[in-house]
């Protein structure tokens, strides 16, 4: 398919993400919510089980993580919320209904604005985010199929966007923003892998100034970044090509395959009414207070929009913040560098960060790294001047951070330990390169250089570190050659 084609139509996305909240309990009882390589149906309770006479607990600390992601969100918290019950059979479901919010949930109306990669921003409005408990696990093999209940009653909220992602790159740089935004607050632990936040892709095409939106399917539970890209540019592609043919796009729920790079039909997509919603009789409502909601929302990090904010003064390069936003911890210290040293400290900081982190790219399915050990900002702000000050190579101060980063401390000691103080007396630099230039084996590079061939200065500023046994500062020993040939 031809992209002159594709122009002919326009995409519409939205996106409904599940996040698992970081609670130490399930939703509605007391059993372990952090499943992650425990044995099946070992973080199970009787309430979990759905047992006559079992009775559900609401675990406040979920609904403070929801107030603090509405928060992040810019979205308003709702003063009084409901729980209803979504009724439909699945093996994983032993209640044979789940626990939802449909029609009064927590978190209300905002948006989140996402940097796309050209150095734009795309607006997504959030409808709004409820709080719900997860269902099962099942496993499906030849004949047969198993049942894992350890996510059963897992505290979720679902954050629906509205539909205002009109490309693949639009909905990644969502995906991706939601992620650390949930992440940063401490609702989530942001680990994809295991499920802790899985993204359903709703998507619909319509030709170049429709005034409707097209059908729309559902690619259900992406857990990657770049899954979200892909799966979007596949569909758009398999929908343009069913409306080229005359064909009906169906309004359906599919999923997608990483192998193969394709999404496949799995079910028609239910409508509000076939599950039959009702309020649940066992769980009052949620009332909150405004001083409740302003309390628990001033306990709040410092957000990634905040941390580009600060960092804009520093004029690095895009890659360096998102490999700095990949950890929490090393934020924090390069903005609190800043604070305390100023904007030329703290960027040298940030690209050692950048640097011995490695390019990030956030389609890894790995939680934004919060345990990373807290590196002295004193020695780290040492390490910045001594740089500066020509006392360290390049490469040696990143050598010496690499260290600091290990859990090493005091940057002069292991300098002087490693033998990498650099030599800045311009005297005792002076000397070496009196002695360099009266050598006859310069003779052919000094006639170079006057010639106008400045490379050579290479040969000669090689010479004075030899002589100097690699302490010499290079760039004063060029200076000084140059000074020097030029009377």
């Amino acid at each position: 398919m031809t992209d002159d084609l594709l122009q002919k139509y326009d995409m519409t996305i939205g996106i409904e993400c599940h996040v698992q909240l970081a609670t130490q309990s399930k939703l509605f009882s007391p059993a372990d919510n952090d499943a992650r390589d425990k044995e099946p149906n070992s973080c199970v309770h009787p309430i979990d089980y759905g047992l006559p006479g079992m009775l559900p607990i609401l675990n406040r600390s979920a609904i403070d993580l929801a107030i603090k992601a509405g928060k992040a969100m810019n979205a308003e918290i709702a003063q009084v919320s409901r729980f209803d019950r979504k009724h439909y059979f699945y093996p994983d479901l032993p209640n044979g209904y789940q626990i939802t919010q449909m029609y009064q949930p927590t978190i209300l109306a905002g948006y989140i604005d996402a940097p796309l990669e050209d150095g734009g921003v795309v607006h997504v409005r959030i409808h709004h985010a409820h709080i719900e408990s997860d269902a099962g696990k099942l496993s499906h093999y030849s004949g047969y199929s198993l049942v894992d209940l350890n996510r059963a009653g897992t505290p979720l909220i679902e954050v629906v966007s509205e539909p205002d992602m009109h490309s693949a790159a639009e909905a990644k740089a969502y995906a991706t923003e939601l992620y650390r935004l949930m992440t940063y607050a401490g609702v989530t632990h942001g680990d994809l892998y295991h499920g802790n936040m899985r993204f359903d892709v709703n998507i619909s095409v319509a030709p170049k100034g429709a005034t409707e939106l097209g059908k729309r399917a559902e690619v259900k539970n992406l857990n990657s970044f770049r899954s979200v890209e892909r799966a979007a540019e596949y569909e758009f592609r398999r929908q343009v090509e069913l409306l080229e043919r005359g064909e009906r796009v169906v309004q359906e729920t599919r999923g997608w395959n990483d192998a193969k790079q394709v999404t496949t039909s799995q079910r028609s997509k239910e409508d509000a009414q076939d599950y039959r919603y009702m309020p649940d009789a066992d769980i009052p409502p949620i009332i909150l207070t405004d001083e409740e909601i302003a309390t628990i929302q001033a306990d709040m990090p410092m957000l990634p929009p905040a941390y580009r904010a600060a960092w804009a003064s520093l004029a690095v390069d895009k890659s360096v913040v998102n490999s700095l936003l990949a950890n929490q911890n090393y934020a924090r210290i390069v903005t609190e560098i800043q604070e305390k040293s100023g904007d030329g400290v703290a960027k040298r900081v940030a690209h050692w960060f950048a640097s011995a982190l490695g390019q990030t790219d956030a389609d890894d399915a790995t939680p934004v790294d919060v345990t990373a050990p807290y590196v002295s900002i004193d020695d780290l702000i040492a390490l910045a001047t001594m740089t500066e000050g020509a006392e360290l190579s390049s490469s040696a101060a990143k050598e010496i951070f690499n260290e600091l980063l290990a859990g090493a401390e005091n940057p002069r000691e292991i300098a002087a330990a490693k033998n990498l103080l650099q030599v800045s007396d311009e005297s005792a630099i002076a000397a070496i390169v009196d002695g360099v230039l009266s050598d006859p084996a310069s003779t052919a590079s000094i006639a170079d250089i006057k010639a106008g061939k400045d490379k050579a200065i290479g040969y000669l500023v090689g010479q004075v570190m030899k002589q100097s046994q690699g302490k010499a500062n290079p760039a004063l020993a060029q200076r000084l050659i140059r000074e020097k040939l030029s009377t």
